[in-house]
């Protein structure tokens, strides 16, 4: 999926959101892709702040993979957390 699909993807899931009032379920839902713009974020400002790496590569499936993981252990690691992460969703949609 290109810049467009992922960026009105996330775009109406946002929306979603915010008509059911239930803003963090959209983080909880997005653990993986929330992961993966943070391990950016931190490997940004170590890298400014003290000129040392967090992790080998940033975003975080990279550094999984310069740990030796294969392109489909991370793919199929990311896909367990997310059903995990949106059955945890589905279940604060219930206790709401």
């Amino acid at each position: 999926m290109g810049d467009v699909g992922s960026l009105s993807l996330g775009g109406v899931l946002g929306i979603i959101a915010l008509f059911i009032k239930h803003e963090l379920l959209l983080v909880i839902v997005g653990a993986v892709y929330v992961s993966e713009a943070f391990s950016v974020v931190v490997q940004v400002f170590s890298y400014k702040l003290f000129k040392k790496r967090v992790f080998k590569m940033a975003p975080l499936h990279h550094h999984f993979e310069k740990s030796g993981w294969k392109e489909t252990q991370v793919v199929f690691r990311f896909y367990i957390i997310g059903i995990i992460t949106a059955l945890i969703g589905i279940a604060t949609l219930k206790i709401r």
